[in-house]
Parts: structure tokens; sequence; C-alpha cells
């Protein structure tokens, strides 16, 4: 789903500040829609890192491309060997093998997830990418190789200001990682979650509402997570990470309290008026 914030004016135009971040898109399908830095990325804001091993979806991302967008034909996971299993819908092709039982309670999922060939592939690990070096913002949608990927790149998380994440609150797949083991390992890189953008649910067999199978009802299923470094401890933060981190959460995702919170913190340490320059022009607009 499109969660693009309601136009406002960029982070650049309301601070009158150059701010330029780095982000890598680990699963940058096209078909998965606007992606949410698209604004700084048209506005000359954002280099792209981004990953795709579909050489369809790869050779799209490459027609289309910008000067300061790099795309690699690369599965990002652990380094190793694993069985990828192409599902009967595209977007459920996964490194894990789903879980029937579990898909069963929803409309459409059997069959959505059923495994139509398998193959072995090779995977990266983002360490061990140079291209990747001095990422400030982690997109990554795998379905449920999301923490495998994250846990084999602890080395670019120190650098890392803002990660979205696709999380489930349901094993569609076995043995997959759940929400709450992705936000304890992220915790405990000085991670903390901000929000949610947005949850899906969806209704659970044999109830079928409006005789829409995509209905959303009364069991969450999955979302994408933003997290961002705990800013109950701004101290841990460079003045130049501050401005990253607010430039990120206003163009990506809107977050005005939070920006407004980090340039407050910039002004305190430097003297400067960030802040109220930034309130005053979303005010006047």
């Amino acid at each position: 789903m499109d969660q693009t914030p309601a136009p406002m004016g960029t982070f650049r135009n309301l601070t009158q500040t150059d701010v330029r971040v780095k982000i890598v898109d680990i699963g940058a399908n096209p078909l998965d829609g606007t992606p949410p830095y698209e604004v700084m990325l048209r506005s000359g804001d954002a280099d792209i890192v981004g990953f795709e091993p579909n050489p369809e979806a790869l050779a799209q991302l490459n027609a289309a491309k910008g000067p300061t967008e790099t795309y690699l034909p690369y599965a990002v996971g652990d380094g190793k060997r694993h069985t990828l299993s192409f599902c009967q819908a595209p977007g459920m092709t996964s490194l894990l093998k789903p879980d029937p039982q579990v898909l069963g309670l929803f409309h459409g999922f059997p069959d959505w997830g059923k495994v139509t060939s398998t193959e072995e592939i090779d995977t990266v690990r983002l360490d061990d990418i140079d291209e990747t070096a001095g990422v400030e913002m982690i997109k990554i949608d795998i379905q449920g190789g999301e923490l495998m990927a994250l846990s084999s790149a602890l080395s670019r998380l120190t650098t890392t200001l803002v990660i979205q994440t696709e999380v489930e609150f349901l094993p569609l797949y076995v043995n997959q990682p759940l929400f709450s083991e992705v936000e304890m390992f992220l915790r405990g890189r000085g991670f903390m979650l901000h929000r949610f953008y947005p949850t899906v649910s969806r209704v659970i067999r044999p109830l079928l509402v409006e005789n829409n199978i995509y209905a959303q009802f009364s069991q969450v299923v999955w979302a994408d997570a933003i997290f961002v470094r705990d800013f109950t401890r701004l101290d841990r933060l460079s003045h130049e990470q501050l401005l990253k981190s607010a430039a990120i959460l206003h163009d990506c995702y809107g977050s005005i309290d939070l920006v407004l919170h980090l340039l407050t913190e910039a002004d305190t340490r430097n003297g400067g008026s960030l802040a109220p320059a930034y309130l005053g022009r979303l005010q006047g607009a």
C-alpha cells in the first residue's frame, strides 16, 4: 500500500539545508509501488543502492534509473546457499517455505502460497557488498528473510539511522521470525520502533466480508515497521546524523513531531534556528 505522506514541501526547502542520504533497498521490485524515498530521489537528495535478483524486475529498474541509482542482481541473506521457493503469487516467493496450515486460515493465501518450483541460490551479506558502505537508511522486504539479512549486516547497521522492514505477526512461512524477534534484535542495536506503515489485517475463514478476499478485518497479519535510532538518547548521534535522520523522516514518512524534536536538539548544540524555521514554514504552508 502506498503510504507516501501528503505534500508539504521537502525537508531541503523547509530548512534551507543541503542533506544527502544513502539508501539501500533490499527487494527493490518496482511492482511493489512507489518507494517511500521517492521524494528524496527525485529532488536529488538520495543515492540508492537496490537489490533485485528477479531478472525481469531488475531490467525494469535499470531501464528507468537515474544517475544516483545503482541496482545489483543479488539475493541478500546470510551469505550461504538456500532453496528459493517460487510461489504461484510472485510476491510470496521466498527463501522460506510457505506454511499451508497458517495460510489456510485466510482466503486466497492457500493458492497464492502454492510452491510451483524451487531453485538453489547463493545469497550475499550486506556487509560484504562495497556499494552499501555508509548506508543511512535501509528498506527491506524479502518475504520472511528480513531478520536473516539484518543479522548479517552488523557493520552496516552501525551507520544506519532509519530502517523500514516488513514484519509479520503470524508465521506465513515455516520457522519465519515474527515482529517481536525483529524488534528485539534491532532494539539491541540501538533502534526503537517509531510506527507501523501501515498494518495489514485479513478476515479469518470461514467468514467472508463483502465477498472480498482482500478485505481487512480483525486479525493483523503483517506490516511495514519503521525503526529509528533511539531518540531518548540523542547524545549518541552526531549533528550530521540528526539532520539526516530528520530529512528521511520528513520526506519519507511525514513524521513532523519527531523531525522537530531532532532539529531542536541540533539547534541546542550549535545555537541554530532550524526548528523554528521548519515549524514556521510548515505552518505557513
